[in-house]
């Protein structure tokens, strides 16, 4: 539509994505000048009042001349919604174009030959009847109003003609806002005397940290440059500090290590020790079963003995007991230590008797059974051979002893 309403240059959507308020006030000029080219609207927009005012003097003239409402806002904006705004002006001034040429064209081809309508020409004449026309509405709209409100207008108009004018009163107003202009002034002086005040005070507060600031500093420059007394003394101490660290680290290294070989020496003691329990067990099981071995073979012989005694005499039998008695106690004596004997020096004695022996010697052997497993650990290889060997039997004699 620019093109065709004559815009000298090129206009496309893509300078409308971001705000471009150049653009904008230079083609609202353009179709205002367009439109009246005796209107009288400034151009400058460089500051915001200046923008403003563009906005509403283009909104106005558009709104009295042609009637279009503008939303002054969105043309503020100078973006895609502005594009929307141009549009009601651009669409009218194109419309009217349109029209022009459709009747130029018609009227030509109905009679060519009568005239010649030149739309170029006529655009200026055009605008002038439009802006008339406009102005002609608007000045006849403006007039029905104001003529309406005229019976109210005039009465209020009468009164206040006819009131005369008391001066009592005017001076009594004017006193009060002189008075008023008066206390504001005062209230502006108090508040700049004290802001000069404040301002003493800050200035003064300011001096002072000053002084502050460079005593502080020339402090820590004097206390920077001298040594403390006891400097020496603390580097010393920190040096002696480092060795016996390095000592005490020594030491717990090595009472580490030496705590490491008592743990693996008193674990090496225990198991020698479990071996040795291990194997005393096995040697005490060993002895109890020659033991029974040795007590079923002395009851063997004990048997036979009485069975030579039916076959045989009297006397004979006792010293053949007498014998074996004391071969058994000997082989015993000889496979037992602390063995209990009870007997008589007497060759012959009753059956009774001979039970009675017989069961004493029995019970001794129990004893030393119950002795053998408490003193088990006590007993030595040599023994265990001794023990192990049967008995064999002595030579006839007439000394038992």
């Amino acid at each position: 539509m620019m093109r065709a309403l004559g815009y000298p240059r090129l206009i496309s959507m893509e300078n409308f994505h971001t705000p471009n308020f150049m653009l904008v006030s230079e083609v609202l000029f353009w179709l205002v000048k367009r439109y009246e080219p005796q209107t009288d609207i400034p151009p400058d927009v460089e500051t915001e009042q200046d923008r403003v005012f563009f906005i509403k003097a283009v909104a106005q003239f558009m709104a009295t001349k042609a009637h279009i409402k503008l939303n002054t806002k969105k043309l503020y904006q100078a973006d895609g919604y502005a594009v929307k705004e141009l549009l009601k002006i651009t669409s009218v001034l194109y419309d009217a174009m349109n029209t022009k040429g459709v009747e130029h064209v018609d009227l030509s081809e109905e009679d060519s030959s009568k005239f010649k309508f030149d739309l170029g020409s006529k655009i200026a004449d055009l605008k002038a009847a439009r802006q008339l026309a406009s102005e002609i509405t608007s000045k006849g709209a403006s007039m029905y109003d104001l003529l309406g409100k005229e019976v109210e207008l005039r009465e209020a108009r009468a009164e206040s003609i006819a009131r005369p004018l008391e001066i009592n009163e005017a001076e009594k107003v004017m006193k009060i806002a002189i008075n008023c202009v008066l206390e504001e002034v005062q209230k502006t002086k108090d508040m700049l005397n004290n802001v000069a005040l404040d301002e003493a005070n800050l200035e003064a507060k300011i001096e002072k940290r000053k002084l502050e600031l460079e005593r502080s500093q020339k402090r820590l420059q004097t206390l920077q440059s001298v040594r403390p007394a006891f400097m020496d003394e603390y580097e010393k101490i920190e040096e002696q500090l480092q060795k016996q660290y390095s000592s005490y680290l020594e030491k717990f290294r090595n009472l580490t290590y030496l705590e490491q070989l008592l743990d693996d020496h008193r674990r090496t003691e225990q198991e020698m020790f479990e071996e040795a329990a291990n194997m005393l067990r096995l040697m005490q099981n060993r002895l109890k079963e020659e033991e029974q071995l040795l007590l079923k073979g002395a009851t063997n012989d004990d048997s036979d003995v009485e069975i030579r005694e039916d076959e045989g005499s009297d006397s004979e039998m006792q010293d053949r007991q007498t014998r074996k008695q004391h071969t058994s106690t000997g082989t015993l004596l000889q496979g037992r230590a602390g063995v209990r004997i009870v007997g008589t020096m007497q060759g012959g004695d009753t059956e009774e008797d001979e039970d009675s022996g017989d069961s004493e010697i029995d019970l001794d052997e129990d004893e030393e059974e119950d002795d053998m497993e408490d003193n088990s650990i006590e007993i030595s290889p040599r023994k265990f051979v001794l023990r192990a060997r049967k008995p064999e039997p002595l030579e006839e004699s007439d000394n038992d002893f």
